[in-house]
């Protein structure tokens, strides 16, 4: 019998799509703005019509190929996905000038790249014609057999091979950090960023996405499932790769933060702090089931408690996990959870043969068909 329901938000509650839009922009901004890399002469523009949006976009993202092939590696967290992109295009730029600035690049893949150094390296690279290659992407990453967080390191094996430096500063740390406040310029706009990050905006003008969310079911048969879930005496929470900012305020605004515990809403904010608090370990985003495990036991246990939770869990089977991504379902494999995939992520009801092939317990094309599992 199922005791407690956790969901996860993007693709199964609220679109990823917004998401998807300001994670492209923030490649695109880091790029072309002379706040950043600088590659356009032009007055970067923060009010992109929804068209200038999807062009950016297939660009980016090569009509989204770029985002399914991430997430079919396991990587799930829109801040990785950026920062892997964006810096896959500056190894690319890089790679066009290395014959005549071998020691500006050795000095630049030696030390944290900040914004300032973005800047430096931008007027270093309009000395020279280069170009840009998204398209390049997906063929050089399927050569590695990396996955989730190691693919963040393969990228120094690339600035390895095309940049013939022995770098070592891809991983998470201040590139990182700059990718993820672009992000959140972009999402929150320039009322919330300073809450979101504890940094105002760079790059100001950004009315953010956040009052433009979009349900994946109407919002009044959601609420009435929450109610439903609740009456038959389930517990439900929230394991998301989303900040907190960015769950509590749509989740007011649709009413539906009255259906959770407070201490069962486990957001990005959650996952960040554990993982400074606990130095030297890999990334505790999913696949990695840290999230999950919080939401499950309630944020009143620490990090290091939650770390050293036994797995599978006990009475794992009367837990069900409700995601739409790969990284959503390996995480409830690793706790000895039931797990419910939802056709409403990036690939749709496409989706359906990944999951029948690693087995999800139930299929469904809408979260509101949980509801079935306590029938």
């Amino acid at each position: 019998m199922i005791k407690t329901i956790l969901f996860d938000v993007d693709g199964v509650l609220l679109s990823e799509e917004r998401y998807f839009d300001a994670s492209a922009l923030t490649v695109w901004e880091m790029l072309m703005s002379p706040n950043y890399l600088g590659l356009s002469p032009e007055k970067f523009v923060t009010n992109p019509s929804d068209a200038e949006i999807k062009k950016i976009r297939d660009t980016v993202f090569q009509h989204d190929e770029v985002l399914k092939w991430q997430k079919s590696r396991g990587l799930n967290a829109n801040w990785d996905m950026i920062y892997l992109s964006f810096s896959h295009q500056l190894i690319h730029l890089l790679s066009q000038i290395k014959d005549y600035e071998n020691e500006s690049i050795s000095k630049w893949c030696q030390a944290p790249i900040d914004r300032e150094v973005l800047v430096e390296i931008g007027k270093v690279l309009s000395r020279y014609e280069v170009k840009l290659d998204f398209g390049l992407f997906v063929a050089e990453f399927k050569r590695s057999q990396a996955e989730k967080q190691e693919l963040l390191g393969y990228l120094n094996e690339l600035a390895r091979e095309k940049l013939g430096v022995n770098a070592a500063i891809f991983e998470k740390g201040e590139l990182w950090s700059v990718c993820q406040h672009v992000c959140q310029e972009w999402y929150v706009g320039d009322e919330h960023v300073f809450a979101s990050t504890g940094r105002a905006s760079v790059q100001t003008g950004k009315q953010g996405f956040l009052a433009k969310e979009t349900t994946l079911a109407p919002k009044e048969k959601i609420a009435e499932l929450f109610q439903f879930l609740t009456s038959r005496g389930c517990t439900i929470g929230i394991g998301t790769g989303r900040p907190e900012l960015e769950v509590i305020q749509p989740f007011q605004h649709l009413n539906w933060l009255q259906y959770f515990e407070e201490q069962r809403i486990v957001t990005a904010d959650d996952i960040l702090k554990a993982e400074q608090e606990l130095t030297g370990l890999s990334s505790l985003s999913k696949p990695h089931p840290f999230t999950y495990i919080m939401g499950l036991k309630g944020k009143g246990i620490t990090a290091e408690e939650c770390l050293a939770t036994a797995l599978p869990i006990e009475q794992g089977e009367t837990v069900l996990i409700v995601g739409d991504s790969l990284a959503d379902l390996l995480a409830a494999r690793q706790m000895g959870c039931q797990f419910a995939a939802i056709l409403t992520g990036l690939s749709g009801k496409a989706a359906r043969a990944e999951f029948e092939q690693y087995q999800a317990d139930y299929i469904f094309d809408s979260v509101l068909d949980v509801s079935t599992v306590l029938r």
